[in-house]
């Protein structure tokens, strides 16, 4: 027992710090997983030698409950709802990109098998088994990265779903190539004869792979609809994962000393089928996607740290020119195939030249793959894998950046605009006339804001509220609300209907970069929508509720936040001073009356103390006097931001 569980512990241990480096290459603007690989090489047998070579067999349980979890959130990626639209065009850039990466990849490999260290000895038939299991790998792409760069630009169009269709589409086609891949590799390197029982092996292999995926898939639905906390869910499902390598092992053990052959089950193919069969077909497909998504981050530390730490590091330092030809060979096979695929399919050659840029990236799936030849093919498979990784270190690298580039040339890119510089008037445009509405706007400019109120022509308004700047406007377009002033506003307040909110939000935040975005909910089923936005929502309901509750629980903050505590005023401001940079809170000659309640950098709150240190940019909330605080604006040479706590009529 102590042969495994040293090495896991120190493996978990080592792991809380490899979740750190992850996210400091993500302030890097590198992706995570380079940061985890990283970590293990650091901690791994040829730097630190923290876990030693002898301890990462002992491990692999780690690495295959962790392949079962990646299969499982890949199968979640293949909706085929989401894909109709551009079926015809995601199935022929698919078709072409599958027949250029395997056919470019196993002739590359092939033709430099005398470069490489590990096939130099190898016969022709070895030789063929390695190029074949890489072929299969080239054409693997990453879900999760290119999903999080649409996420990231907002992208919408033909050429974002075509490209996210095929993305999705191909590391299903991948896993099913690899396995048929792993079973000809193993007929070559063993020496049999491929005839008519070997195809028809390898048909019974898939077979019985595709009907284990659906056992799989109803054991997770049993797991599923139990009632029991989503850390059990989690780890059953992982568990479930981690028993589907088990039972090939012991499947491939039993047969091979039963039988005149050996039954191969592709774990990895099995987990796939039951992912995508619980996302097409279950009830249950949000809550394991839910799931996946909590858990994921854990998982995904521990598995690219175990990668990290197995590669070969003195096979990379002879290997890496191969990868970088590997890494040409790939771009020139995409490009190939997807302007082949995307021709026949009748799209514009616009789009066909630049959709390659969208399938470079390269995450788990091929990871994990990589690490299955490692473990089926124990002569060569490491120094196999370590090629993979690091072919997969540079896609990841440069794939982010081309598919960004793309998006924004074919114009489908709906990411914030910057905004514009502050010109010193405190502007706001409320859109909606009712009551709530016009007295928000009388509480604002009595603090000093200019505000215009914004009604739609069908929309009927009290005659004696003239008082007020009310402008009337057919339609909502970039146009008219470049009119309205929207460019220099430093809060847009959104009191329509829902949809008519979000064309407001949506406008304001890709055409001016509005700092804050204010918006009265009706239906909380649009919720999501709204703070894809980094919308502030209002939903009256909720907020009276919340309200009364804050009243009840602490009063004298619910009076301070709500303006009705005599001679105090809550406020942000944001640093510009650059002689306050770098100073501490308690270095700040502050008014006594005064006390600064947190700081916001970066989209994170930082609960104050007197050490912690101000930046420009940060927007600090400060409590006190009105007075005191118009001189801690000064101070900071800032200006009280739209969206603080500062709330009218105090």
């Amino acid at each position: 027992m102590t042969q495994w569980l040293l090495p896991t512990t120190v493996f978990a241990i080592l792991a809380l710090s490899a979740g750190r480096i992850g996210q400091f290459a993500a302030r890097l603007r590198l992706p995570r997983i380079t940061g985890f690989l990283i970590a293990g090489i650091l901690v791994g047998p040829y730097v630190l030698d923290l876990i030693h070579q002898q301890d990462i067999p002992r491990l692999l349980y780690i690495d295959e409950a962790a392949l079962g979890f990646i299969a499982f959130a890949a199968g979640t990626e293949l909706y085929l709802r989401e894909l109709r639209s551009r079926l015809k065009s995601i199935t022929w850039v698919t078709a072409g990109v599958v027949l250029a990466t395997f056919t470019l990849g196993t002739t590359a490999v092939w033709l430099l098998a005398d470069a490489i260290p590990f096939t130099q000895g190898m016969p022709p038939p070895a030789r063929l088994a390695v190029a074949i299991l890489a072929g299969a790998l080239l054409g693997a792409i990453s879900p999760s990265s290119v999903i999080a760069i649409i996420n990231e630009l907002r992208a919408r169009g033909p050429f974002t779903a075509t490209v996210l269709g095929v993305t999705v589409i191909m590391d299903v086609l991948v896993i099913i190539l690899f396995a048929i891949g792993v079973s000809v590799a193993d007929v070559l390197l063993t020496g049999m004869p491929f005839g008519v029982e070997s195809l028809i092996l390898l048909l019974g292999e898939l077979a019985a792979t595709f009907a284990s995926g659906y056992v799989l898939y109803w054991l997770l639905r049993l797991v599923l609809s139990r009632r029991m906390g989503g850390l059990l869910k989690a780890a059953a499902i992982i568990l479930l994962g981690y028993s589907v390598f088990v039972y090939s092992h012991e499947l491939r053990r039993f047969s091979h000393e039963l039988l005149p052959f050996e039954v191969l089950l592709e774990p990895l193919l099995i987990c796939l089928i039951a992912g995508i069969l619980i996302t097409n077909n279950s009830p249950h497909h949000h809550e394991f996607r839910d799931i996946l998504e909590k858990a994921g981050p854990p998982v995904y530390i521990a598995f690219f740290m175990l990668v990290g730490a197995s590669l070969r590091l003195d096979v990379l330092t002879h290997t890496w020119q191969i990868a970088l030809v590997l890494f040409g060979v790939r771009l020139v096979a995409l490009a190939a195939g997807s302007i082949v695929g995307g021709t026949i399919a009748g799209d514009p050659f616009t789009l066909n030249r630049i959709k390659w840029m969208g399938l470079v990236t390269q995450a788990g799936v091929v990871l994990g793959l990589a690490q299955e030849v490692s473990v089926e093919f124990p002569d060569w498979g490491a120094s196999f894998a370590t090629i993979i990784v690091s072919l997969v270190v540079l896609n990841q690298t440069f794939g982010p950046p081309l598919f960004k580039w793309a998006i924004h040339a074919v114009g489908e890119g709906r990411e914030q605009a910057e905004a514009a510089p502050f010109d010193g008037v405190r502007d706001a445009l409320i859109f909606g006339v009712d009551g709530q509405s016009l007295s928000l706007a009388r509480q604002l400019r009595s603090h000093g804001w200019q505000v215009r109120v914004v009604c739609r022509q069908n929309q009927t308004w009290l005659e004696q509220d003239t008082d007020l700047p009310v402008v009337s406007v057919e339609q909502l377009t970039p146009a008219i609300l470049a009119d309205l002033g929207a460019a220099n506003a430093e809060a847009i307040v959104a009191m329509l209907s829902d949809e008519e909110n979000y064309a407001i939000c949506e406008i304001a935040y890709e055409h001016f970069g509005t700092r804050r975005l204010i918006a009265r909910l009706t239906s909380r089923a649009n919720l999501a929508r709204f703070h894809q936005l980094g919308v502030l929502i209002v939903e009256p309901g909720t907020a009276i509720l919340n309200l009364l509750e804050h009243f009840v629980r602490s009063p004298g903050a619910a009076s301070l936040l709500m303006g009705m505590a005599d001679g105090q005023d809550v406020i942000d401001v944001e640093v510009r001073n650059p002689d306050i940079h770098g100073l501490r809170l308690r270095d700040l000659r502050l008014p006594g009356d005064t006390l600064i309640l947190s700081v916001r950098r970066g989209g994170q709150t930082l609960i104050s103390h007197g050490y912690t240190q101000l930046m420009l940019g940060d927007e600090v909330t400060i409590v006190g006097s009105p007075q005191s605080l118009e001189a801690v604006t000064l101070r900071m040479d800032a200006i009280d931001l739209p969206g603080s706590s500062s709330l009218p009529g105090r």
